[in-house]
C-alpha cells in the first residue's frame, strides 16, 4: 500500500485474512447509523471517550496554528489534504502544510506530489512556542526519527496531536498513547493492540479524544475529525455551516459501526482478482488547474487509485507547480500533451460545488467502470461508513 512492493505484501496478507463485512457502500458520512448489535466492552469504553475540548489557546495566538505534517517518501493523500482543505476553508485557523524534508511529498495511493509550505525545522524556527494542533496522517516510514522527535516535541510544548488513520502508529511510537484510549484503521487494530499493550484501543467511534491526544479510524474519518476541530476552535454553528457548504448539510456523526469493517471471502477474491489482472491495469488522468479544489481532488484520486485496477495521475497544461483553491501547492504528474500522447483516460474533473461528496461520486464511477465489488473494496479500505 505504501510502495508497490508493500502493496503486493498487503494483498497477500489481506487475501489470507479472516473477517466479515456485510454491507455495500450506499451512504454518506452524515447519515451513518449506530451499530445495531450490542456494544462490546471496547466500543462501550469508546463511547465514554471525551469529545474534542474547546480550543485552549496555550500559546496566546491570535488564531490557532494547525500544522499538518507529512513524511516525504509516502504519505496518505486524503489523510493529509482533506484536513488541510477543511480547516483552511473554515477561516478559523492558520493552517500550515509541513514535511520533514523540503522536497515534494509523494502521496499514496495516488502518486500526487504536494510541495510543503515549510519543513518541520523551519516551522520550529518560525514558531518556537509550537503549534496549537498537529495533524499526523498515515505515512510509510512511521518510525522516521525526525518525524517522531518533532511530533513528540510538539506534544511537550502543549499541542493537541491528532493521529488520523494509520497516523496512530506515529503517535504510538512517539510514546503519546501510553495509558490512553485510542482507535485506528480497522485493519491495523489487532497489530496495534499487540505492539502497544499499554494503550486501550477501542471501537464504535470515528474519533477518540483522550486529553490532548486524538486518534481516528480509517481514511475518511479525516472529515468528521476535521469538522470537530473547527467546532472546537470556532463553535458548532460555524462547523455546521462549513459542513453544509462543503456538501454535508446534515452535519457529521461520531458514531461508527466498526464491526462492519471486516474482510469476507468475496472481498478477498476481489482483491486477488484485481491485483492478478495486471494486464488490465489503467493509468488515469485527473485534470488540475490553479484553484482546483484539493478536497475533491484527494477523495477522487484516492478512491480510483485504491481499486487495484487503476492509478490516478494529475494532469495540467504544464508540470509547473500550481496552487489549489485553499493554498496548497501541487506539482502535476504529467502535462496535457504527455497525457494525450499516452492516451490516458481522463476522469471527471474535481467538483468544487460539494467537495465532500466527491467520494460518493467516485464510488459510483468505480462501480460503473470496474463493478460493484471493486467499489465495495475501495469503501472498505477507506473505512467509509455504509448502510
Amino acid at each position: 500500500m505504501k510502495t508497490f512492493l508493500a502493496v503486493l505484501v498487503l494483498v497477500a496478507r489481506l487475501v489470507l485474512a479472516a473477517g466479515a463485512l456485510v454491507a455495500p457502500p450506499r451512504t454518506t458520512l452524515a447519515q451513518e447509523a449506530p451499530a445495531a448489535a450490542p456494544a462490546s466492552p471496547a466500543s462501550a469504553a469508546a463511547a465514554d471517550a471525551g469529545e474534542l475540548p474547546p480550543y485552549p489557546n496555550p500559546h496566546g495566538h491570535a488564531r490557532p496554528i494547525v500544522a499538518i505534517v507529512g513524511e516525504n517518501y509516502w504519505t496518505e493523500l486524503t489523510d493529509y489534504v482533506v484536513p488541510y482543505g477543511i480547516l483552511a476553508a473554515s477561516g478559523a485557523a492558520e493552517v500550515v502544510a509541513l514535511a520533514t524534508q523540503p522536497a515534494p511529498i509523494r502521496m499514496f495511493p495516488a502518486p500526487v506530489n504536494v510541495q510543503p509550505q515549510a519543513t518541520t525545522a523551519a516551522f520550529d524556527e518560525m514558531h518556537p512556542e509550537g503549534a496549537d494542533y498537529v495533524i499526523v496522517p498515515a505515512v510509510h516510514r512511521d518510525a522516521d526519527p525526525t518525524l517522531l522527535a518533532w511530533v513528540r516535541g510538539q506534544a511537550e510544548r502543549g499541542a493537541t496531536v491528532v493521529g488520523v488513520c494509520d497516523g496512530v502508529w506515529v503517535l504510538a511510537r512517539a510514546g503519546l498513547l501510553e495509558g490512553r484510549q485510542a482507535t485506528g484503521h480497522w485493519y491495523s487494530l489487532d497489530d496495534l493492540r499487540k505492539d502497544f499493550p499499554r494503550t486501550r484501543f477501542v471501537t464504535g467511534r470515528r474519533y477518540v479524544a483522550d486529553g490532548r491526544v486524538v486518534t481516528t479510524t480509517g481514511v475518511t474519518a479525516t472529515i468528521p475529525v476535521s469538522l470537530a476541530l473547527v467546532e472546537a476552535i470556532a463553535g458548532r454553528e460555524r462547523a455546521r455551516e462549513l459542513a453544509a457548504g462543503l456538501g454535508l448539510p446534515a452535519g457529521w456523526s461520531v458514531t461508527h459501526d466498526s464491526e462492519r469493517f471486516r474482510l469476507d471471502w468475496p472481498r478477498r477474491w476481489t482483491i486477488a482478482r484485481n491485483a492478478a489482472a495486471f494486464w488490465s491495469h489503467e493509468d488515469l488522468g485527473l485534470a488540475v488547474a490553479p484553484g482546483v479544489d484539493e478536497i475533491a481532488l484527494a477523495l477522487e484520486a484516492n478512491a480510483y487509485s485504491a481499486t487495484f485496477k487503476s492509478t490516478v495521475y494529475t494532469v495540467a497544461a504544464t508540470t509547473a507547480p500550481l496552487r489549489t483553491r485553499r493554498g496548497l501547492v501541487i506539482v502535476p504528474d504529467r502535462s496535457a500533451a504527455d497525457a494525450a500522447s499516452a492516451r490516458l483516460r481522463m476522469l471527471p474533473p474535481p467538483d468544487a460545488q460539494a467537495p465532500l461528496l466527491a467520494l460518493d461520486r467516485a464510488l459510483q464511477g468505480i462501480a460503473a467502470d470496474y463493478g460493484r465489488a471493486t467499489a465495495d473494496w475501495v469503501a472498505l479500505q477507506m473505512e467509509y461508513p455504509t448502510r
